[in-house]
Protein backbone atom coordinates (compact mmCIF):
# COMPACT_ATOMS: atom_id res chain seq x y z
CA UNK A 1 0.00 0.00 0.00
CA UNK A 2 2.94 2.43 0.63
CA UNK A 3 3.40 3.00 -3.44
CA UNK A 4 -0.26 4.02 -3.60
CA UNK A 5 0.45 6.06 -0.79
CA UNK A 6 3.99 7.66 -2.31
CA UNK A 7 1.73 8.16 -5.62
CA UNK A 8 -1.10 10.17 -3.89
CA UNK A 9 1.18 12.29 -2.19
CA UNK A 10 2.45 12.88 -5.67
CA UNK A 11 -1.25 13.93 -6.89
CA UNK A 12 -1.48 16.48 -3.63
CA UNK A 13 1.65 17.89 -4.62
CA UNK A 14 0.40 18.52 -8.55
CA UNK A 15 -2.95 19.66 -7.02
CA UNK A 16 -1.29 22.13 -4.69
CA UNK A 17 -3.95 24.48 -3.05
CA UNK A 18 -6.94 23.24 -5.28
CA UNK A 19 -6.47 20.40 -3.14
CA UNK A 20 -7.92 22.11 -0.69
CA UNK A 21 -11.15 23.26 -2.69
CA UNK A 22 -11.79 20.03 -3.91
CA UNK A 23 -11.44 18.78 -0.40
CA UNK A 24 -14.28 21.30 0.80
CA UNK A 25 -16.64 20.17 -1.67
CA UNK A 26 -16.41 17.17 -0.85
CA UNK A 27 -17.39 17.60 2.43
CA UNK A 28 -20.41 20.57 1.45
CA UNK A 29 -22.05 17.75 -0.72
CA UNK A 30 -21.84 15.23 1.75
CA UNK A 31 -23.41 17.71 4.32
CA UNK A 32 -26.29 17.73 2.26
CA UNK A 33 -26.59 14.05 1.35
CA UNK A 34 -26.46 13.44 4.90
CA UNK A 35 -29.41 16.29 5.42
CA UNK A 36 -31.32 15.05 2.35
CA UNK A 37 -31.81 11.79 3.92
CA UNK A 38 -31.70 12.03 7.36
CA UNK A 39 -33.52 15.15 8.19
CA UNK A 40 -36.37 13.95 6.06
CA UNK A 41 -37.31 11.98 9.44
CA UNK A 42 -36.88 14.56 11.98
CA UNK A 43 -38.96 17.19 9.96
CA UNK A 44 -41.91 14.07 9.07
CA UNK A 45 -41.85 13.44 12.93
CA UNK A 46 -41.92 17.65 14.39
CA UNK A 47 -44.52 18.13 11.51
CA UNK A 48 -46.82 15.26 13.30
CA UNK A 49 -47.08 13.05 9.76
CA UNK A 50 -44.84 10.57 11.87
CA UNK A 51 -45.58 9.83 15.10
CA UNK A 52 -42.47 8.95 17.05
CA UNK A 53 -42.03 8.52 20.87
CA UNK A 54 -38.67 9.82 22.51
CA UNK A 55 -36.34 12.61 20.95
CA UNK A 56 -33.16 12.90 19.82
CA UNK A 57 -30.84 15.79 20.16
CA UNK A 58 -31.51 16.75 16.06
CA UNK A 59 -35.34 17.22 16.56
CA UNK A 60 -35.04 19.56 20.03
CA UNK A 61 -33.66 22.09 17.51
CA UNK A 62 -35.97 22.01 14.88
CA UNK A 63 -39.40 23.93 14.41
CA UNK A 64 -42.82 22.42 15.88
CA UNK A 65 -45.53 22.61 13.27
CA UNK A 66 -48.23 21.43 15.85
CA UNK A 67 -50.28 24.78 14.55
CA UNK A 68 -50.55 23.62 10.70
CA UNK A 69 -52.18 20.92 8.99
CA UNK A 70 -50.74 17.80 7.63
CA UNK A 71 -51.88 19.42 4.35
CA UNK A 72 -49.80 22.73 4.35
CA UNK A 73 -47.11 20.96 6.06
CA UNK A 74 -46.22 17.87 3.77
CA UNK A 75 -45.27 20.49 0.47
CA UNK A 76 -43.37 22.85 2.66
CA UNK A 77 -41.46 19.76 4.38
CA UNK A 78 -40.78 17.75 1.32
CA UNK A 79 -39.80 20.43 -0.79
CA UNK A 80 -36.85 21.73 1.43
CA UNK A 81 -36.30 17.83 1.07
CA UNK A 82 -36.30 18.14 -2.64
CA UNK A 83 -34.48 21.55 -2.52
CA UNK A 84 -31.09 20.34 -0.24
CA UNK A 85 -31.00 17.09 -2.76
CA UNK A 86 -30.98 18.66 -6.15
CA UNK A 87 -28.65 21.23 -4.24
CA UNK A 88 -26.33 18.61 -3.67
CA UNK A 89 -26.82 16.73 -6.96
CA UNK A 90 -25.65 19.96 -8.32
CA UNK A 91 -22.49 20.81 -6.41
CA UNK A 92 -21.79 17.51 -6.90
CA UNK A 93 -22.04 17.10 -10.94
CA UNK A 94 -19.85 19.72 -10.68
CA UNK A 95 -17.31 18.48 -8.03
CA UNK A 96 -17.31 15.38 -10.28
CA UNK A 97 -15.99 16.82 -13.36
CA UNK A 98 -13.56 18.94 -11.32
CA UNK A 99 -12.26 16.08 -10.09
CA UNK A 100 -11.99 14.03 -12.91
CA UNK A 101 -9.92 16.68 -14.50
CA UNK A 102 -7.29 17.02 -11.78
CA UNK A 103 -6.85 13.34 -12.27
CA UNK A 104 -6.73 12.80 -15.49
CA UNK A 105 -3.82 15.77 -15.60
CA UNK A 106 -2.05 14.34 -12.95
CA UNK A 107 -1.85 10.85 -14.86
CA UNK A 108 -0.83 12.82 -18.03
CA UNK A 109 1.71 14.02 -16.36
CA UNK A 110 3.45 10.69 -14.93
CA UNK A 111 3.06 9.17 -18.37
CA UNK A 112 4.88 12.00 -19.64
CA UNK A 113 7.74 12.22 -17.31
CA UNK A 114 7.57 8.57 -17.40
CA UNK A 115 7.83 8.35 -21.44
CA UNK A 116 10.33 11.15 -21.26
CA UNK A 117 12.81 9.68 -18.66
CA UNK A 118 12.59 6.37 -20.86
CA UNK A 119 13.48 8.09 -23.61
CA UNK A 120 16.70 9.74 -21.94
CA UNK A 121 17.53 6.82 -20.45
CA UNK A 122 21.04 4.91 -21.65
CA UNK A 123 21.09 2.23 -23.87
CA UNK A 124 21.81 -0.51 -21.29
CA UNK A 125 18.21 -0.46 -19.83
CA UNK A 126 16.79 -0.83 -23.29
CA UNK A 127 19.29 -4.05 -24.15
CA UNK A 128 18.48 -5.67 -20.57
CA UNK A 129 14.75 -4.61 -20.74
CA UNK A 130 12.14 -6.64 -23.61
CA UNK A 131 10.14 -3.69 -25.37
CA UNK A 132 7.39 -6.04 -24.68
CA UNK A 133 7.86 -5.25 -21.37
CA UNK A 134 7.90 -1.29 -21.40
CA UNK A 135 5.35 -1.47 -23.87
CA UNK A 136 3.14 -3.31 -20.81
CA UNK A 137 4.30 -0.85 -18.78
CA UNK A 138 3.09 1.92 -20.69
CA UNK A 139 -0.10 0.92 -21.64
CA UNK A 140 -1.83 -1.75 -19.19
CA UNK A 141 0.30 -1.06 -15.91
CA UNK A 142 -0.17 2.49 -16.02
CA UNK A 143 -3.89 2.50 -17.48
CA UNK A 144 -4.56 0.20 -13.84
CA UNK A 145 -2.54 2.81 -12.13
CA UNK A 146 -4.72 5.53 -13.21
CA UNK A 147 -7.86 3.13 -12.51
CA UNK A 148 -6.25 2.59 -8.60
CA UNK A 149 -5.90 6.55 -8.63
CA UNK A 150 -9.68 6.87 -9.50
CA UNK A 151 -10.48 4.22 -6.92
CA UNK A 152 -8.30 6.10 -4.14
CA UNK A 153 -10.28 9.30 -4.54
CA UNK A 154 -13.80 7.43 -4.65
CA UNK A 155 -12.48 5.94 -1.41
CA UNK A 156 -10.86 9.53 0.32
CA UNK A 157 -14.71 10.63 -0.70
CA UNK A 158 -16.47 7.77 0.26
CA UNK A 159 -14.76 8.49 3.70
CA UNK A 160 -15.73 11.81 4.01
CA UNK A 161 -19.56 11.16 3.23
CA UNK A 162 -19.15 8.54 6.08
CA UNK A 163 -18.21 10.59 8.54
CA UNK A 164 -19.92 13.22 8.24
CA UNK A 165 -23.26 10.91 7.93
CA UNK A 166 -21.95 9.58 11.09
CA UNK A 167 -21.70 12.64 12.78
CA UNK A 168 -25.44 13.30 11.68
CA UNK A 169 -26.53 9.47 12.22
CA UNK A 170 -25.18 10.50 16.45
CA UNK A 171 -27.80 13.67 15.97
CA UNK A 172 -30.35 11.71 15.18
CA UNK A 173 -29.67 8.01 17.58
CA UNK A 174 -26.25 7.90 19.11
CA UNK A 175 -27.34 3.74 20.17
CA UNK A 176 -28.11 2.69 16.75
CA UNK A 177 -24.91 4.86 14.99
CA UNK A 178 -22.60 3.40 17.93
CA UNK A 179 -24.10 -0.62 17.17
CA UNK A 180 -23.38 0.17 13.05
CA UNK A 181 -20.00 1.91 13.96
CA UNK A 182 -19.13 -1.82 15.95
CA UNK A 183 -20.41 -3.94 13.39
CA UNK A 184 -18.41 -1.77 10.66
CA UNK A 185 -15.29 -2.62 12.64
CA UNK A 186 -16.28 -6.10 12.87
CA UNK A 187 -16.67 -6.59 9.38
CA UNK A 188 -13.62 -4.99 8.75
CA UNK A 189 -11.51 -7.25 10.72
CA UNK A 190 -13.31 -10.52 9.02
CA UNK A 191 -12.63 -8.98 5.62
CA UNK A 192 -8.99 -8.76 5.51
CA UNK A 193 -9.03 -12.30 3.65
CA UNK A 194 -10.37 -10.78 0.49
CA UNK A 195 -8.30 -7.93 0.26
CA UNK A 196 -5.54 -9.96 0.59
CA UNK A 197 -6.83 -12.58 -2.31
CA UNK A 198 -7.12 -9.85 -4.23
CA UNK A 199 -3.69 -8.75 -4.04
CA UNK A 200 -2.62 -12.14 -5.17
CA UNK A 201 -4.99 -11.82 -7.45
CA UNK A 202 -3.81 -8.58 -9.06
CA UNK A 203 0.15 -10.26 -8.91
CA UNK A 204 -1.28 -13.04 -11.34
CA UNK A 205 -3.01 -10.05 -13.59
CA UNK A 206 0.05 -8.07 -14.03
CA UNK A 207 2.06 -11.47 -14.52
CA UNK A 208 -0.70 -12.32 -17.12
CA UNK A 209 -0.33 -8.87 -19.25
CA UNK A 210 2.89 -9.25 -19.24
CA UNK A 211 3.44 -12.66 -21.09
CA UNK A 212 0.40 -11.88 -23.11
CA UNK A 213 2.26 -8.68 -24.62
CA UNK A 214 5.50 -9.86 -24.67
CA UNK A 215 4.46 -13.37 -26.78
CA UNK A 216 1.85 -11.20 -29.52
CA UNK A 217 4.95 -8.21 -29.90
CA UNK A 218 7.42 -11.40 -30.48
CA UNK A 219 4.90 -13.31 -32.84
CA UNK A 220 3.94 -10.17 -34.68
CA UNK A 221 7.46 -9.07 -35.71
CA UNK A 222 7.98 -12.44 -36.60
CA UNK A 223 5.16 -12.84 -38.55
CA UNK A 224 6.80 -13.74 -41.78
CA UNK A 225 8.69 -16.41 -39.75
CA UNK A 226 5.94 -17.70 -38.59
CA UNK A 227 3.93 -17.48 -41.91
CA UNK A 228 6.81 -19.09 -43.70
CA UNK A 229 7.76 -22.52 -41.31
CA UNK A 230 3.56 -22.96 -41.00
CA UNK A 231 4.07 -21.89 -37.58
CA UNK A 232 0.19 -20.52 -36.85
CA UNK A 233 -1.24 -23.72 -35.39
CA UNK A 234 1.54 -24.01 -32.24
CA UNK A 235 1.17 -20.21 -31.90
CA UNK A 236 -2.64 -20.30 -31.40
CA UNK A 237 -1.93 -23.40 -29.49
CA UNK A 238 0.07 -20.77 -26.98
CA UNK A 239 -2.34 -18.31 -26.77
CA UNK A 240 -5.23 -20.95 -25.64
CA UNK A 241 -3.26 -21.53 -23.27
CA UNK A 242 -2.31 -18.31 -22.13
CA UNK A 243 -5.86 -17.21 -22.54
CA UNK A 244 -7.04 -19.96 -19.90
CA UNK A 245 -5.43 -18.60 -17.40
CA UNK A 246 -6.84 -15.52 -18.24
CA UNK A 247 -10.26 -16.45 -18.29
CA UNK A 248 -9.46 -18.85 -14.80
CA UNK A 249 -8.62 -15.33 -13.32
CA UNK A 250 -11.25 -13.72 -14.54
CA UNK A 251 -13.39 -16.31 -12.81
CA UNK A 252 -11.25 -16.02 -9.58
CA UNK A 253 -12.48 -12.38 -9.96
CA UNK A 254 -15.80 -13.04 -9.99
CA UNK A 255 -15.81 -15.69 -7.25
CA UNK A 256 -13.66 -13.27 -5.00
CA UNK A 257 -16.35 -10.15 -5.19
CA UNK A 258 -19.36 -12.65 -5.14
CA UNK A 259 -18.00 -14.54 -1.90
CA UNK A 260 -17.42 -10.63 -0.42
CA UNK A 261 -20.83 -9.43 -1.85
CA UNK A 262 -22.69 -12.82 -0.09
CA UNK A 263 -20.80 -11.85 3.22
CA UNK A 264 -21.01 -8.46 3.46
CA UNK A 265 -24.91 -8.41 2.41
CA UNK A 266 -25.72 -11.57 4.70
CA UNK A 267 -23.68 -9.48 7.49
CA UNK A 268 -26.25 -6.63 6.98
CA UNK A 269 -29.14 -9.14 6.49
CA UNK A 270 -28.34 -10.08 9.87
CA UNK A 271 -27.57 -7.37 11.74
CA UNK A 272 -30.52 -5.20 10.61
CA UNK A 273 -33.04 -8.12 11.86
CA UNK A 274 -30.87 -8.61 15.21
CA UNK A 275 -31.32 -4.88 15.75
CA UNK A 276 -35.11 -4.35 14.72
CA UNK A 277 -35.77 -7.53 17.06
CA UNK A 278 -34.15 -6.71 20.37
CA UNK A 279 -35.63 -3.11 19.26
CA UNK A 280 -39.40 -4.39 19.24
CA UNK A 281 -39.07 -6.93 22.26
CA UNK A 282 -36.50 -5.28 24.86
CA UNK A 283 -36.69 -1.25 23.98
CA UNK A 284 -40.15 -1.45 22.51
CA UNK A 285 -39.33 0.30 19.23
CA UNK A 286 -42.36 2.45 18.06
CA UNK A 287 -42.80 2.75 14.60
CA UNK A 288 -40.57 6.19 13.88
CA UNK A 289 -37.86 4.75 15.87
CA UNK A 290 -37.78 1.71 13.28
CA UNK A 291 -37.65 4.06 10.48
CA UNK A 292 -34.58 5.34 12.01
CA UNK A 293 -33.10 2.06 12.92
CA UNK A 294 -33.97 0.83 8.73
CA UNK A 295 -32.59 4.34 8.00
CA UNK A 296 -29.45 4.42 9.48
CA UNK A 297 -28.77 1.56 8.44
CA UNK A 298 -29.75 1.86 4.69
CA UNK A 299 -27.53 4.85 4.48
CA UNK A 300 -24.54 3.71 6.59
CA UNK A 301 -23.71 0.14 6.36
CA UNK A 302 -23.75 0.44 2.14
CA UNK A 303 -21.05 2.96 2.86
CA UNK A 304 -19.00 0.38 4.92
CA UNK A 305 -19.34 -2.09 2.66
CA UNK A 306 -18.34 -0.09 -0.03
CA UNK A 307 -15.13 1.00 1.32
CA UNK A 308 -14.49 -2.54 2.20
CA UNK A 309 -15.33 -3.44 -1.31
CA UNK A 310 -13.05 -0.52 -2.81
CA UNK A 311 -9.71 -1.64 -0.79
CA UNK A 312 -10.00 -5.28 -2.37
CA UNK A 313 -10.31 -3.55 -5.94
CA UNK A 314 -7.63 -1.20 -4.64
CA UNK A 315 -5.59 -4.28 -3.41
CA UNK A 316 -5.63 -5.65 -6.92
CA UNK A 317 -3.71 -2.76 -8.73
CA UNK A 318 -1.43 -2.56 -5.87
CA UNK A 319 1.09 -4.53 -7.97
CA UNK A 320 1.00 -1.97 -10.81
CA UNK A 321 1.66 0.76 -8.61
CA UNK A 322 4.51 -1.33 -7.55
CA UNK A 323 5.50 -1.91 -11.44
CA UNK A 324 5.47 2.22 -12.55
CA UNK A 325 7.30 2.69 -9.82
CA UNK A 326 9.64 0.32 -9.97
CA UNK A 327 10.38 1.54 -13.89
CA UNK A 328 10.40 5.72 -12.47
CA UNK A 329 13.41 4.07 -10.23
CA UNK A 330 15.21 2.69 -12.82
CA UNK A 331 14.91 5.30 -14.98
CA UNK A 332 16.39 7.74 -12.57
CA UNK A 333 19.62 5.62 -12.28
CA UNK A 334 19.79 5.08 -15.84
CA UNK A 335 19.90 8.79 -17.13
CA UNK A 336 22.46 9.64 -19.76
CA UNK A 337 22.62 13.45 -18.96
CA UNK A 338 21.51 16.10 -17.00
CA UNK A 339 22.49 18.50 -19.48
CA UNK A 340 19.13 18.01 -21.78
CA UNK A 341 19.59 21.43 -23.31
CA UNK A 342 22.30 20.63 -25.24
CA UNK A 343 20.62 18.65 -27.80
CA UNK A 344 19.76 21.71 -29.64
CA UNK A 345 24.04 22.28 -30.02
CA UNK A 346 25.85 20.63 -32.86
CA UNK A 347 29.43 19.24 -32.13
CA UNK A 348 31.48 19.55 -35.02
CA UNK A 349 34.37 17.08 -35.70
CA UNK A 350 37.86 18.67 -36.31
CA UNK A 351 40.64 16.04 -36.51
CA UNK A 352 39.76 13.03 -34.64
CA UNK A 353 37.62 10.40 -32.81
CA UNK A 354 40.22 8.31 -30.59
CA UNK A 355 39.75 5.01 -28.78
CA UNK A 356 42.29 4.86 -25.69
CA UNK A 357 42.50 2.04 -24.08
CA UNK A 358 38.88 0.59 -24.35
CA UNK A 359 37.50 -2.41 -22.42
CA UNK A 360 33.99 -2.87 -22.24
CA UNK A 361 31.64 -6.11 -21.52
CA UNK A 362 28.04 -6.21 -21.05
CA UNK A 363 27.66 -7.99 -17.93
CA UNK A 364 30.28 -6.84 -15.35
CA UNK A 365 30.01 -10.37 -13.85
CA UNK A 366 31.15 -12.15 -16.97
CA UNK A 367 35.07 -12.86 -17.75
CA UNK A 368 34.01 -12.37 -21.37
CA UNK A 369 34.60 -8.70 -23.14
CA UNK A 370 32.86 -7.46 -26.06
CA UNK A 371 35.66 -5.28 -26.43
CA UNK A 372 39.66 -5.34 -24.62
CA UNK A 373 42.39 -2.57 -25.04
CA UNK A 374 41.01 -0.88 -28.15
CA UNK A 375 43.46 1.57 -29.54
CA UNK A 376 41.81 3.02 -32.66
CA UNK A 377 42.55 7.05 -34.32
CA UNK A 378 39.67 7.80 -36.73
CA UNK A 379 40.22 11.06 -38.77
CA UNK A 380 37.87 13.92 -39.21
CA UNK A 381 36.78 13.50 -42.82
CA UNK A 382 37.87 10.07 -43.79
CA UNK A 383 36.48 6.90 -44.26
CA UNK A 384 37.14 3.97 -42.04
CA UNK A 385 35.67 0.51 -41.95
CA UNK A 386 35.38 -2.04 -39.54
CA UNK A 387 35.70 -5.36 -40.20
CA UNK A 388 35.67 -8.87 -39.15
CA UNK A 389 33.84 -12.05 -38.17
CA UNK A 390 30.24 -11.92 -36.21
CA UNK A 391 30.44 -11.63 -32.88
CA UNK A 392 33.80 -9.89 -33.02
CA UNK A 393 32.80 -6.69 -31.50
CA UNK A 394 32.19 -4.58 -34.82
CA UNK A 395 28.55 -2.98 -33.73
CA UNK A 396 29.70 -2.68 -29.92
CA UNK A 397 32.19 -0.73 -30.92
CA UNK A 398 29.95 1.33 -32.91
CA UNK A 399 27.89 1.69 -29.82
CA UNK A 400 30.67 2.83 -27.61
CA UNK A 401 31.75 5.77 -29.91
CA UNK A 402 28.24 7.38 -30.48
CA UNK A 403 27.56 7.35 -26.36
CA UNK A 404 25.37 4.39 -26.31
CA UNK A 405 27.50 2.70 -24.09
CA UNK A 406 29.83 3.61 -21.90
CA UNK A 407 33.82 1.98 -21.42
CA UNK A 408 34.22 0.00 -18.58
CA UNK A 409 38.06 1.22 -18.91
CA UNK A 410 39.60 3.91 -21.23
CA UNK A 411 37.91 6.99 -22.71
CA UNK A 412 36.57 8.16 -26.12
CA UNK A 413 37.99 10.97 -26.79
CA UNK A 414 36.49 13.79 -29.65
CA UNK A 415 39.12 16.54 -30.81
CA UNK A 416 41.59 15.68 -27.24
CA UNK A 417 37.85 16.05 -25.05
CA UNK A 418 36.57 13.15 -23.14
CA UNK A 419 32.85 11.87 -23.89
CA UNK A 420 31.07 12.03 -21.22
CA UNK A 421 27.36 13.09 -20.72
CA UNK A 422 27.94 16.37 -20.79
CA UNK A 423 28.62 16.24 -24.62
CA UNK A 424 27.20 13.16 -25.97
CA UNK A 425 24.00 14.92 -26.77
CA UNK A 426 25.58 16.99 -29.31
CA UNK A 427 27.72 14.38 -30.85
CA UNK A 428 24.54 12.64 -32.15
CA UNK A 429 23.33 15.82 -33.47
CA UNK A 430 26.14 15.68 -35.59
CA UNK A 431 25.99 12.20 -36.49
CA UNK A 432 23.28 9.85 -39.02
CA UNK A 433 23.11 6.28 -37.92
CA UNK A 434 21.91 3.89 -40.79
CA UNK A 435 21.76 0.31 -39.41
CA UNK A 436 21.65 -2.94 -40.63
CA UNK A 437 17.88 -3.12 -39.98
CA UNK A 438 16.68 -0.46 -41.40
CA UNK A 439 13.89 0.94 -39.03
CA UNK A 440 10.67 2.96 -40.94
CA UNK A 441 7.80 4.88 -39.36
CA UNK A 442 4.30 3.81 -40.77
CA UNK A 443 3.73 6.92 -42.30
CA UNK A 444 4.38 8.97 -45.49
CA UNK A 445 7.82 8.52 -47.56
CA UNK A 446 7.80 12.36 -46.38
CA UNK A 447 7.20 12.32 -42.91
CA UNK A 448 9.99 9.72 -42.66
CA UNK A 449 12.87 12.00 -44.16
CA UNK A 450 11.31 15.19 -42.38
CA UNK A 451 11.45 13.79 -38.93
CA UNK A 452 15.49 14.73 -38.75
CA UNK A 453 14.99 17.89 -40.55
CA UNK A 454 11.77 19.11 -40.72
CA UNK A 455 12.67 22.56 -42.35
CA UNK A 456 14.01 20.55 -45.89
CA UNK A 457 13.24 21.88 -48.86
CA UNK A 458 12.02 20.15 -51.84
CA UNK A 459 15.46 20.53 -52.86
CA UNK A 460 16.79 18.96 -50.18
CA UNK A 461 14.75 15.68 -50.09
CA UNK A 462 15.08 14.86 -53.82
CA UNK A 463 18.92 15.50 -53.22
CA UNK A 464 19.13 13.11 -50.24
CA UNK A 465 16.64 10.68 -52.30
CA UNK A 466 19.23 10.88 -55.53
CA UNK A 467 22.48 10.51 -53.41
CA UNK A 468 20.72 6.90 -52.26
CA UNK A 469 19.41 6.00 -55.40
CA UNK A 470 15.85 6.28 -54.26
CA UNK A 471 14.59 9.28 -56.83
CA UNK A 472 13.68 6.77 -59.35
CA UNK A 473 11.47 4.48 -57.39
CA UNK A 474 9.63 7.29 -55.24
CA UNK A 475 9.04 9.16 -58.39
CA UNK A 476 7.48 5.70 -59.78
CA UNK A 477 4.25 6.17 -56.58
CA UNK A 478 1.05 6.17 -56.69
CA UNK A 479 1.68 9.60 -54.24
CA UNK A 480 5.17 10.01 -54.22
CA UNK A 481 6.75 11.56 -51.02
CA UNK A 482 3.36 11.30 -49.40
CA UNK A 483 2.96 7.60 -50.36
CA UNK A 484 1.91 5.38 -46.96
CA UNK A 485 4.80 2.98 -46.42
CA UNK A 486 3.12 0.86 -43.72
CA UNK A 487 4.60 -0.69 -40.49
CA UNK A 488 8.33 -0.81 -40.52
CA UNK A 489 8.09 0.36 -44.26
CA UNK A 490 6.44 -2.89 -44.88
CA UNK A 491 5.04 -2.14 -48.39
CA UNK A 492 8.73 -1.44 -49.27
CA UNK A 493 11.59 -4.02 -50.59
CA UNK A 494 14.08 -4.23 -48.14
CA UNK A 495 16.49 -2.83 -50.47
CA UNK A 496 14.36 0.23 -50.66
CA UNK A 497 13.48 0.80 -47.02
CA UNK A 498 17.34 0.57 -46.85
CA UNK A 499 18.47 3.19 -49.30
CA UNK A 500 15.43 5.36 -47.86
CA UNK A 501 17.07 5.05 -44.29
CA UNK A 502 20.32 6.21 -45.93
CA UNK A 503 17.96 8.94 -47.83
CA UNK A 504 17.08 9.93 -44.38
CA UNK A 505 20.40 10.30 -43.34
CA UNK A 506 22.40 12.46 -45.31
CA UNK A 507 18.93 14.93 -45.21
CA UNK A 508 20.35 15.71 -41.80
CA UNK A 509 23.67 16.61 -43.25
CA UNK A 510 25.81 15.04 -40.73
CA UNK A 511 30.14 15.93 -39.98
CA UNK A 512 29.65 11.62 -39.55
CA UNK A 513 28.09 9.33 -41.14
CA UNK A 514 28.14 5.64 -39.81
CA UNK A 515 26.87 3.03 -41.70
CA UNK A 516 26.40 -0.71 -39.93
CA UNK A 517 25.48 -3.00 -43.22
CA UNK A 518 23.46 -0.41 -44.92
CA UNK A 519 24.18 -1.91 -48.31
CA UNK A 520 23.70 -5.56 -47.41
CA UNK A 521 20.35 -5.76 -49.15
CA UNK A 522 21.16 -4.21 -51.76
CA UNK A 523 22.03 -5.46 -55.59
CA UNK A 524 24.97 -5.10 -57.47
CA UNK A 525 23.79 -2.48 -59.72
CA UNK A 526 22.62 -0.12 -56.67
CA UNK A 527 25.51 -1.08 -54.26
CA UNK A 528 27.79 0.38 -57.07
CA UNK A 529 25.42 3.97 -57.07
CA UNK A 530 26.16 4.19 -53.47
CA UNK A 531 29.49 3.70 -53.52
CA UNK A 532 30.14 6.51 -56.07
CA UNK A 533 28.33 8.89 -53.99
CA UNK A 534 30.43 8.00 -50.69
CA UNK A 535 33.07 8.98 -52.51
CA UNK A 536 31.35 12.18 -53.71
CA UNK A 537 30.93 13.28 -50.19
CA UNK A 538 34.43 11.65 -49.44
CA UNK A 539 36.48 15.06 -47.65
CA UNK A 540 33.28 16.51 -46.48
CA UNK A 541 32.31 14.38 -43.51
CA UNK A 542 33.37 11.53 -41.51
CA UNK A 543 32.15 7.79 -42.62
CA UNK A 544 32.53 4.83 -40.41
CA UNK A 545 31.48 1.33 -42.61
CA UNK A 546 30.47 -1.65 -40.97
CA UNK A 547 30.95 -4.32 -43.58
CA UNK A 548 30.48 -8.19 -44.31
CA UNK A 549 30.82 -7.42 -48.27
CA UNK A 550 34.33 -6.24 -48.42
CA UNK A 551 33.85 -4.74 -52.19
CA UNK A 552 31.89 -2.22 -50.57
CA UNK A 553 35.11 -0.46 -48.49
CA UNK A 554 37.82 -0.77 -51.59
CA UNK A 555 38.07 3.11 -51.04
CA UNK A 556 38.32 3.28 -47.52
CA UNK A 557 40.78 5.52 -45.98
CA UNK A 558 41.87 2.59 -43.31
CA UNK A 559 40.43 -0.55 -42.93
CA UNK A 560 40.03 -1.82 -38.94
CA UNK A 561 39.77 -5.69 -38.64
CA UNK A 562 38.32 -6.67 -35.27
CA UNK A 563 38.46 -10.59 -33.94
CA UNK A 564 37.09 -11.53 -30.74
CA UNK A 565 37.13 -7.90 -29.30
CA UNK A 566 40.43 -6.95 -30.23
CA UNK A 567 42.14 -4.89 -33.17
CA UNK A 568 44.30 -7.91 -34.74
CA UNK A 569 44.96 -5.39 -37.88
CA UNK A 570 44.73 -2.22 -39.33
CA UNK A 571 45.49 -0.46 -42.41
CA UNK A 572 44.67 0.65 -45.90
CA UNK A 573 42.59 -1.98 -47.75
CA UNK A 574 45.33 -2.53 -50.26
CA UNK A 575 47.71 -2.79 -47.60
CA UNK A 576 45.26 -5.77 -45.93
CA UNK A 577 44.52 -7.62 -49.21
CA UNK A 578 48.14 -7.88 -50.26
CA UNK A 579 49.30 -8.96 -46.79
CA UNK A 580 48.68 -11.89 -44.34
CA UNK A 581 45.93 -12.49 -42.00
CA UNK A 582 42.30 -11.89 -40.52
CA UNK A 583 41.39 -9.54 -43.76
CA UNK A 584 43.58 -11.36 -46.55
CA UNK A 585 41.19 -14.60 -44.99
CA UNK A 586 37.85 -12.99 -45.41
CA UNK A 587 38.55 -11.69 -48.39
CA UNK A 588 39.81 -14.52 -50.03
CA UNK A 589 36.45 -16.45 -49.08
CA UNK A 590 34.62 -13.94 -50.23
CA UNK A 591 36.16 -14.08 -53.83
CA UNK A 592 36.08 -18.11 -53.40
CA UNK A 593 32.40 -17.61 -52.85
CA UNK A 594 31.73 -15.47 -55.91
CA UNK A 595 34.08 -17.58 -58.23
Amino acid sequence: MKEVIKFMKRFYIYCGKVWYINLAGMVLVSVLEGMGIFLLVPLLSVSGILKSSGSSFLMQYLPSFDDYSVKAILPIVLGIYVLVVVLQNIIQRKLSIFTISMHQGFIQEVRIKLYESLLYSNWNLFITKRKSDLINLLTIELARVNAGVGLFMQLLTSLIFTAIQIGIAFCLSPNITAFVLLSGLILAFFSRKFIKRSKLLGNKTSQLAQHYFAGITDQLNGIKDIKVNNLETSRLQWLTRLNDGMVQEQIDYARLKSDSQLFYKGASAILIAVFIYLSVNLFQGQAGQLLIILLIFSKLWPRFTGIQSSFEQLASYIPSFVNIHSLEEETKLAQESEAREMESERLELVNEIECRDVTFRYNQKEYHYALEDINLSIPANRMTAIVGKSGGGKSTLIDILTGLNQPEQGDVLIDGHRLSGENVKALRQSISYVPQDPFLFNESIRDNLLIVHPDASEEDIWGALEFSACAEFVRKLPNGLDTQIGDRGVKLSGGERQRLVLARAILKKPSILIMDEATSSLDTENESKIQMALERIKGSMTIIVIAHRLSTIRNADQVVVLEKGRIVQKGGFKQLAEGKGMFQHLLSKQIGNLS
